[in-house]
């Protein structure tokens, strides 16, 4: 068993990363369904949150079929760090995870994300001061190191650990690397095997196959994997992983109607969640993973990314079963 505080989670356990624009409500719901262990919010601005910045304060919301369920938030300021734990609070969320490996520029450039790994100190005394303020478990989400001549995930971790942060994340690339190449597993395995590491520690990058999530258990000797980019158009990804755990086998292909379904409660969920027109609008960005592969799919594809109609998008998405539903995959 894994625990992150009091929370106690199965052996092995598999968490949602926090992806921007992707794991809203909606498809924190269907991944949870499949067999994800614990989810987290989008990450969400410090300042946007003391601003009351309408984006930023709609990400706070969470179900109670969620849990458990983290709310991730990232900035570089202490005093609106210590704000936004407080508005955090009161979403009544069962962790509070800082963003300490965000690599995109806008965010970087505030000193924010992944730009605070170039001063160990600023974040330590962050999340000191956080884990002070609030009852709720702090959890860490960052990467190796700003470059490949800067990798001190070992004493950050340990850093992190001693002033009370409950698990880490790592993802095992550096900023500077961004998404390219690989990552970097050796290096998380270190901070597991330091002597001195008491608290869960998450593997996260290319974790894209059953295989690779049974290498992070078995040979690098991890306490859980995060997901993120391979459960994108895939939320059964979590179930593919435990069945493969239990079984060494893979489950079948996602039919066309486990496809269609899923899309369909994706957008039912988006429109009681934002109403119709947002609704329809954010889940476009899911239909083309949902039915990745599928030949001549342009068409379809075309109209469930123009329709601003949940009714003909609904429509489309029958039109696909029709067409598609003995379409075999890979």
């Amino acid at each position: 068993m894994v625990k992150i505080g009091d929370i106690e989670l199965p052996e092995f356990p598999l968490l949602l990363a926090p992806m921007e624009d992707v794991s809203d409500p909606p498809f924190r719901a269907l991944c949870k369904e499949n067999g994800a262990d614990v989810v987290y919010t989008e990450f969400i601005s410090s300042e946007g949150l003391i601003r009351d910045a309408v984006k930023s304060t709609m990400k706070l919301d969470i179900y109670e079929k969620e849990r458990p369920v983290g709310i991730q938030i990232f900035g570089a300021n202490l005093d609106s760090m210590l704000r936004s734990v407080e508005i955090v609070e009161k979403s009544n969320p069962d962790i509070i995870d800082i963003n300490f490996g965000c690599p995109v520029k806008k965010v970087v450039s505030k000193g924010a994300g992944a730009g605070i790994l170039k001063d160990l100190d600023l974040m330590e005394s962050l999340t000191r001061e956080m884990v002070k303020r609030t009852h709720l478990p702090i959890t860490v989400k960052t990467r190796l190191g700003w470059d490949e001549n800067s990798i001190k995930i070992v004493e950050a971790a340990e850093r992190l650990q001693d002033v009370g942060c409950k698990a880490i994340s790592i993802h095992g690339r550096t900023r500077a690397q961004m998404y390219k190449g690989e990552a970097d597993w050796t290096e998380i395995e270190k901070v597991k095997n330091n002597q001195r590491m008491h608290i869960p520690v998450f593997a996260n990058g290319d974790i894209n196959t059953p295989e690779r999530a049974m290498l992070i258990r078995d040979h690098y000797g991890l306490d859980g994997a995060m997901i993120g980019r391979a459960s994108i158009g895939n939320p059964w990804f979590f179930n593919q992983v435990k069945h493969f755990f239990k079984t060494g086998e893979h489950l079948p292909p996602v039919s066309i109607k486990e496809r269609v379904t899923a899309a369909k409660k994706h957008l039912e969920m988006s429109i009681a969640w934002k109403g119709e027109r947002l609704g329809v609008f954010e889940t476009r960005r899911h239909y083309t993973n949902y039915f990745k592969g599928i030949q001549d799919f342009k068409p379809f594809r075309q109209k469930l990314v123009t329709s601003d109609d949940s009714v003909d998008v609904f429509a489309t998405l029958e039109e696909i079963y029709e067409k598609f539903n003995t379409y075999e995959f890979a």
